[in-house]
């Protein structure tokens, strides 16, 4: 073969293998921003937290936990798209004995859990917890940051339904 076809072939690889590599960059840059449609929770404390999430599809309400987060770090709790407005979260201050609470009353256990229903907790033989709510105006991803000032005593047995 003669120089010039080689360096044809040369030039026709190097164009080959750099369009490949565009590509592999391209569809891990639409894999990465997919990634940020997530609900994330950040523990902004020096302690560890435990995490419980609650939220409704559908006609049907879900509570999941438990996530272990260390301090200063941050979990996603959901992957995806969000699938409601309204989610409500827990956590326990496993430290310093805290939590981060709220009214809106849902069934949870001590170990880890997938649980369907917030009716009747306790006669299922669940514990009865109060969450607090975040509004996530209908966004596709959205992130909590959970910090000391927001940690408080234990909650009241004051009942507040879930939207």
């Amino acid at each position: 073969m003669s120089g010039s076809v080689l360096r044809f072939h040369r030039h026709a690889r190097l164009a080959i293998a750099l369009a490949a590599l565009v590509a592999a960059a391209v569809a891990a840059e639409a894999a990465s921003s997919s990634a940020f449609a997530d609900f994330r929770v950040c523990n902004k404390t020096g302690s560890r937290v435990g995490l419980a999430v609650g939220y409704k599809e559908g006609e049907r309400w879900t509570t999941e936990g438990w996530w272990n987060l260390p301090p200063n770090s941050c979990e996603t709790l959901m992957r995806g798209a969000l699938v409601a407005r309204f989610y409500y979260i827990y956590g326990v201050d496993y430290d310093r004995g805290g939590e981060w609470a709220g009214k809106a009353f849902m069934c949870t256990r001590d170990k880890e859990f997938t649980i369907r229903g917030i009716e009747d907790c306790l006669a299922r033989g669940y514990d009865r917890t109060g969450f607090f709510e975040v509004d996530t105006s209908e966004q596709k991803s959205w992130t909590v940051q959970l910090t000391d000032a927001m940690q408080s005593e234990p909650a009241s047995t004051g009942k507040v339904k879930p939207r």
